[in-house]
């Protein structure tokens, strides 16, 4: 936790508003840390535990901010999210979410390169972390973060398909904007085996957004099939003009 509110404190601005969450913590550490941050002015909030979207949702509705930008506790901030989140979204209001690449820290070394939006990948998984700068609007036209996702760990996702819903545009920028640990346990890797529940919940939230997606296919695929039949009549057309040509040619000789 240190390590995360030092990348941001190192960061040195005066228009970032840092607010922590203390979800109902008994670790007796954790809670001399949290002791600590308040004797120094910083913004904490202690909450009974009622998860992570509660944390989430907690923190920014505390913040005045335009813009926002989750941290995990374990995770580093980079000073290029802060500077190329707000150039974009300032410049581009059409763009809701600003994400970017990550470096491994921890139990993994290496680049996470995320790569450009892809919204049938989005669809069939997430790929964008927390960490992602986003307009308030967006937390608002999505009543927050959804507390009732059956497996704590995938509310970004349900998050990101929300968005997409409400028509907002996701931006990359290929650079690693945050460091993201990886240890031998997380929140993630108690996930495993829980896809099925994941998937039942987003289907039933966000049918319609899959059936948008599955019309489309079914028109483009439609679109394709016309396009195929429409060059075989003019292959056809083409070869018939040249074999009456041809015959003219024969019975002029």
């Amino acid at each position: 936790m240190a390590e995360a509110i030092g990348s941001v404190k190192d960061l040195k601005r005066d228009d970032v508003e840092l607010f922590i969450v203390d979800d109902g913590s008994n670790d007796e550490r954790t809670l001399k840390e949290m002791n600590a941050l308040r004797a120094q002015g910083t913004n904490v909030i202690i909450q009974e535990n009622r998860g992570l979207a509660a944390a989430r949702n907690a923190g920014i509705s505390f913040s005045t901010a335009e813009y926002i930008l989750p941290l995990d506790a374990d995770n580093r901030l980079r000073p290029g999210q802060i500077e190329h989140g707000i150039r974009i979204l300032d410049a581009n209001p059409q763009v809701g979410i600003v994400y970017g690449d990550a470096e491994y820290i921890g139990e993994r070394t290496g680049r996470w390169t995320v790569g450009p939006f892809d919204r049938d990948r989005l669809l069939g998984w997430n790929y964008i972390d927390a960490c992602a700068m986003y307009r308030r609007s967006v937390w608002e036209a999505n009543d927050g973060y959804d507390g009732t996702m059956p497996v704590q760990g995938y509310e970004d996702w349900d998050f990101w398909l929300g968005a997409l819903e409400h028509g907002w545009q996701f931006a990359y920028v290929p650079e690693v904007l945050f460091d993201y640990r990886v240890g031998e346990v997380s929140m993630i890797t108690k996930t495993y085996g829980s896809e099925s529940k994941v998937e039942e919940f987003v289907a039933r939230k966000h049918g319609l957004l899959y059936r948008q997606a599955w019309l489309s296919l079914v028109n483009e695929q439609r679109s394709v099939k016309r396009s195929f039949v429409h060059v075989q009549e003019l292959l056809k057309s083409r070869l018939k003009q040249k074999f009456i040509k041809r015959a003219g040619r024969h019975r002029e000789s």
